[in-house]
């Protein structure tokens, strides 16, 4: 069992108990958790192709063109993990700019969905290296809004190093569980903002042997997972 396959399963988790959910996964460790769950505890989960096709077991079983995305997010059926290279305490997240808006550092991908994910349905985020440089004080820009912005659910945030959520009285970020092997000062030494710190902090859970299996004979033969948090 390596890191990037607890990465996989806590993704994988973030869909728990969703139902009949669109599924929308940023990045390759999201999509093999989002597949996984739909191979294992998440059946009625849906996945597509990227482009118009729902997928089951890479068996065509469904279409949904571009166009009728819109009505699901509209009607909240649908649950994205995005990426992030900023977020603040309460989930604003940046996918736009590094630096002042009027003259950037960087240009990023711009705001793209984020504003109309977050205020319509579930929302996660994966950051596949979690340092201070993307947990900030302050986003530069928001494309995503927090929970202090109006956001529906961010569930949760899922790095190399850990898993996060927002279960405290005032929305803010929370140290849910450490990875194994990972001590919670590393966490709390790569977040650049105070975290919500339990007296206890669990680890979070290995995959099960089916669940290796499937990753390792089926979804990721080529064990592409590796490459995503080195």
């Amino acid at each position: 069992m390596s890191r990037a396959d607890v990465c996989v399963v806590a993704c994988a988790d973030a869909w728990r108990g969703d139902g009949a959910v669109l599924a929308s996964p940023t990045g390759l460790i999201p999509r093999l958790g989002a597949r996984l769950a739909q191979l294992t505890f998440a059946p009625d989960l849906l996945l597509t192709d990227g482009e118009a096709t729902l997928l089951r077991e890479d068996e065509a079983e469904g279409w949904l063109p571009y166009r009728a995305v819109f009505g699901v997010v509209a009607a909240g059926t649908r649950h994205v993990m995005m990426g992030a290279s900023q977020l603040d305490r309460f989930g604003n997240q940046n996918i736009s700019c590094i630096g002042d808006w009027a003259r950037p550092a960087r240009q990023l991908l711009g705001v793209r969905g984020a504003p109309g994910n977050t205020v319509n349905h579930t929302t996660s985020y994966w950051v596949p290296r979690h340092a201070p440089r993307v947990f900030v004080p302050q986003v530069d820009m928001v494309s995503g809004v927090g929970f202090d912005r109006g956001a529906v659910e961010i569930r949760v945030v899922v790095t190399n190093l850990a898993v996060l959520d927002f279960a405290t009285p005032d929305h803010s970020m929370r140290l849910r569980s450490v990875h194994p092997g990972v001590p919670v000062t590393e966490v709390v030494a790569a977040t650049g903002f105070p975290l919500v710190v339990p007296s206890e902090v669990p680890q979070t859970r290995s995959p099960t042997e089916a669940e290796l299996a499937l990753l390792r004979d089926k979804l990721d033969r080529e064990g592409l997972r590796e490459k995503e948090i080195r």
